[in-house]
């Protein structure tokens, strides 16, 4: 299955990502594959870091086709289902699966952006790229590039997805050559797989150099020494996770940033961390507050029994005010609003595109 720069070559690698609602997506996928399908399969499916997968067993029990998380080197197989351990990115590399414990992308290791790419870097238009149900947008970044180097794009239909925000921020940003309902998905990809298609397309240098970057940051190679802060444009933001500097890259009508050493972040997700980290700030302040008017009264209460009114009074009045402060913040609080880019989106209007 090494990757091939001339001739017709059949669309052999099919890369799937899923959050939100994935789980049930996917057992519902597995069970329509048939047991002779020809490509290998790679599944992203965001989960908690701490807790031990179930799910490679749960499709096998589903599917014709046997489910594993993967030994990192292990060889790259047709007809098997390859699911991203907790914790760890899933990649592809000369014909083998890669399980690294790089920089998280938009606060999540596994990273569907990170398969997605290094699929799109290594096989180019043999592969198929699938964004399923999900929150935010995790995604929408390696199926532009999965398409931008000449492979297939399918998304599930909003409309049809438990969480429709990752199928419908992909449609923002790609026009994908497929939506289709999650009941027509694996027949779809049997017919894909059957065709052939020609070399990759040509693409500028410099995207061809901030790709290969990107894809070993994702194998937590040193993001600093690669140069990705000169990869794009140097911005004041700092990094949520490690509060590095952000360098803006721009993938035609996406932004989104990393910072230099290796965390990335779309809009949408870096507006999410900054309203939490703000709500987070807020509570500290609170707590600071609420302490110090703790003491303050603490300390008057001490004068007046030790009969220095005049002195208990400062205090007390210090307190009282302290206590107006803290009230205002947690007002603050109350009000702050959690947001990141989608801003509720609204699922597009149901389609039936599939070429």
């Amino acid at each position: 299955m090494t990757a091939k720069k001339k001739g017709a070559v059949k669309r052999d690698i099919v890369v799937i990502g899923a959050s939100s609602g994935g789980v049930l997506a996917l057992l519902e996928f597995v069970r329509t594959l048939p047991h002779d399908f020809p490509a290998p399969i790679l599944i992203v499916q965001h989960m908690a870091p701490y807790v031990q997968s179930m799910l490679p067993q749960l499709l096998s029990e589903e599917s014709a086709l046997p489910a594993k998380h993967p030994r990192d080197g292990e060889p790259l197989k047709p007809g098997v289902i390859y699911v991203a351990p907790p914790d760890h990115h899933l990649l592809v590399e000369n014909d083998t699966v890669l399980v690294k414990r790089g920089p998280k992308e938009n606060r999540f290791r596994p990273s569907v952006d990170a398969l997605f790419r290094s699929a799109a870097y290594t096989y180019g238009p043999r592969v198929i790229g699938v964004v399923l149900t999900g929150y935010l947008d995790d995604g929408t970044s390696g199926l532009w590039c999965v398409q931008r180097l000449g492979g297939i794009t399918v998304v599930q239909d909003p409309q049809d997805a438990v969480s429709p925000a990752m199928p419908t921020n992909a449609l923002e940003f790609v026009q994908a050559d497929h939506i289709v309902p999650l009941s027509e998905l694996s027949a779809l990809l049997v017919r894909l797989t059957a065709e052939t298609v020609e070399a990759r397309p040509a693409v500028p240098q410099s995207y061809s150099e901030l790709l290969g970057i990107e894809v070993k940051i994702a194998r937590n190679e040193n993001a600093f020494e690669m140069g990705i802060i000169d990869q794009g444009q140097l911005t004041a933001f700092t990094c949520p996770d490690c509060h590095g500097a952000l360098t803006q890259l721009i993938e035609g009508k996406l932004i989104r940033f990393r910072c230099h050493t290796g965390h990335a972040y779309t809009i949408s997700a870096l507006l999410s961390e900054v309203s939490e980290s703000v709500e987070s700030l807020l509570y500290q302040s609170m707590r600071g507050l609420e302490e110090s008017k703790m003491l303050l009264e603490h300390l008057g209460k001490y004068f007046a029994k030790d009969g220095q009114p005049t002195v208990a009074d400062v205090f007390l009045t210090k307190a009282a005010h302290t206590g107006k402060q803290a009230h205002a913040v947690r007002k603050s609080i109350s009000q702050h609003q959690a947001f990141s880019g989608d801003l509720a989106p609204e699922p597009r209007p149901k389609t039936t595109k599939n070429k």
